[in-house]
C-alpha cells in the first residue's frame, strides 16, 4: 500500500514499512467497524446455543460425571469466552496476514492429523467404530485436529485460488490440483474413523473449487461419478467399513438393531415428534434423561425440538440461514479474491454442518455424528468456529472501507 493511501485512510494503524508477500506492514491492524448484522446473528445463535447445550446437558453430565450437572455447560462456557477473546482479537487483524500462514499452518495440521492416528484418546463405539479423533492434553482436556482442518482447508484454498484464478478453467490447476489437496485431507480424516468430517471436508473443498471457477463440465463429471459412488455404497454396505456399513444398514432397516445402532436415531425421532408445534418447554424434555445417547453432542437439535417445538427449531434454522446469507454480503463487498472466497468458506462450512447435522437428526441420512454449530458441546469446535467468524468480521472491517 502506498504511503499516501496508508495517510489517506485513517481506519489503518501504521506499524512499519517493509513488506511481506505484497502486505504492507503498514496494514496489521484495522478499525473500521465490524458488520453489525453478522456480529448480532453470532450472538443469538451463540446464546441460544448455550443455553439449549446446559438444558440438553445436565441429566447425562449429572449421571455421568459424579453428580456435576453443569460439567458439560461449565466447560463449554470457558471455551466460549477463550473462543470470544480469540475472535475480537482476531477482527481487529487485517485478514491479508493469513496468507503468510497458510504453509506453516497447512504443515501443522497435516501433522496433527498424522499423530492423531497413533497418538490419541481410546474411544470405541458399539457399531465398532475405534474413533482416533482426539489426542490427550494435560488437564483432561484433548484437541481435535479434525476442527482445525476445516479452517486448514478454507485457507488454503482461499490463497490458492486467489493465485490461480486466471488458471482455474484448465484441468491442472481448477481440478488436478484441488483434488490432490482434497484427497489428503479426506485421507486422513478418513483413517480416523471420522465419515462425517470426511464428507464435510470433501463438500467445503468442492464448494470452494465451483466458487472458484472450475470447468463446470468437468465439476459435473466429478459429481456424477460421486453419485454412482454413493449408489455402491447404499446398494453394498459391506464396501465400507465396519461401523460406516452398519449405519448405512441401520439407516436402511429401520428394525436393525433397535437397542444398538438404531437407539440414538430412533429416541431421536420419538423426541422430534414429542415437541409438536410448541415443545414441551424449557428444561422440560424427557427424551434427554439418558434416552438420546449423548444429548449435548451431536443430537442436541432433537432435544431442541423437543422443548421448543417447530416454532423453535425454524426460528433457530432461519437465524442460521441469515448468518450464511449476512456472509455471502459480506464477501461480495470485499475488495479483493483472497477475503472473499475465506468469508464464502467459512461461512459455507457453517451451512453445510448444519444442514447435515438435521439431516443426521431426522433419520434423513445416515448417522454420521456431526456437530451442530454453536449448539454441540466441543472446546476445539467452538473455539475455532469463533476464531473463524473473528475472520470474517476482520474482512466485514476491510469490506467497509472505501476503496481509495
Amino acid at each position: 500500500m502506498p504511503d499516501s493511501l496508508s495517510r489517506d485512510n485513517p481506519k489503518i494503524i501504521r506499524t512499519g514499512k517493509r513488506t511481506t508477500k505484497g502486505i504492507n506492514k503498514d496494514d496489521i491492524l484495522i478499525t473500521g467497524s465490524m458488520d453489525i448484522p453478522f456480529i448480532a446473528l453470532t450472538v443469538a445463535l451463540l446464546t441460544i446455543g448455550l443455553i439449549m447445550l446446559f438444558s440438553a446437558s445436565y441429566p447425562y453430565a449429572y449421571y455421568n460425571n459424579n453428580h456435576d450437572s453443569y460439567y458439560y455447560f461449565t466447560r463449554q462456557f470457558i471455551f466460549t469466552i477463550v473462543g470470544l477473546v480469540a475472535m475480537f482479537v482476531m477482527s481487529k487483524i487485517n485478514y491479508k496476514w493469513l496468507k503468510v500462514i497458510v504453509v506453516p499452518l497447512l504443515a501443522f495440521t497435516v501433522l496433527c492429523l498424522v499423530i492423531v492416528l497413533f497418538y490419541h484418546t481410546n474411544v470405541g463405539g458399539a457399531d465398532g467404530g475405534n474413533f482416533k479423533r482426539w489426542i490427550p492434553l494435560p488437564g483432561g482436556f484433548t484437541f481435535q485436529p479434525s476442527d482445525l482442518a476445516k479452517f486448514t482447508i478454507i485457507l488454503t484454498f482461499a490463497s490458492y485460488i486467489s493465485d490461480y484464478y486466471g488458471k482455474m478453467k484448465k484441468f491442472k490447476y481448477g481440478i488436478l490440483y484441488p483434488l490432490g489437496i482434497i484427497a489428503v485431507f479426506c485421507g486422513l480424516i478418513f483413517l480416523e474413523h471420522h465419515m462425517s468430517c470426511t464428507i464435510l471436508m470433501f463438500l467445503i473443498g468442492a464448494t470452494m473449487m465451483w466458487i472458484g471457477g472450475s470447468d463446470w463440465k468437468l465439476f459435473a463429471f466429478g459429481l456424477a461419478v460421486l453419485v454412482l459412488v454413493i449408489f455402491m455404497v447404499i446398494t453394498f454396505p459391506d464396501l465400507l467399513e465396519n461401523y460406516a456399513g452398519t449405519r448405512i444398514r441401520a439407516w436402511l432397516d429401520k428394525d436393525f438393531e433397535p437397542t444398538g445402532s438404531r437407539w440414538q436415531t430412533n429416541n431421536s425421532l420419538y423426541a422430534i415428534g414429542s415437541g409438536g408445534l410448541f415443545g414441551v418447554g424449557l428444561g422440560n424434555s424427557k427424551q434427554k434423561y439418558l434416552y438420546v445417547s449423548e444429548p449435548q453432542n451431536d443430537f442436541i437439535f432433537s432435544i431442541v425440538c423437543e422443548e421448543l417445538g417447530f416454532i423453535g427449531a425454524a426460528v433457530i434454522i432461519l437465524l442460521f440461514a441469515a448468518l450464511v446469507a449476512r456472509g455471502f454480503v459480506i464477501a461480495s463487498r470485499c475488495h479483493d479474491k483472497f477475503g472473499a472466497l475465506i468469508v464464502i468458506g467459512i461461512v459455507a462450512q457453517v451451512g453445510i454442518q448444519v444442514g447435515l447435522n438435521i439431516l443426521v437428526v431426522t433419520d434423513t441420512i445416515p448417522n454420521t455424528g456431526i456437530a451442530l454449530p454453536f449448539f454441540s458441546y466441543g472446546g476445539t469446535a467452538m473455539m475455532m468456529l469463533l476464531f473463524e467468524i473473528g475472520v470474517v468480521l476482520s474482512v466485514s472491517r476491510k469490506a467497509s472501507q472505501k476503496k481509495v
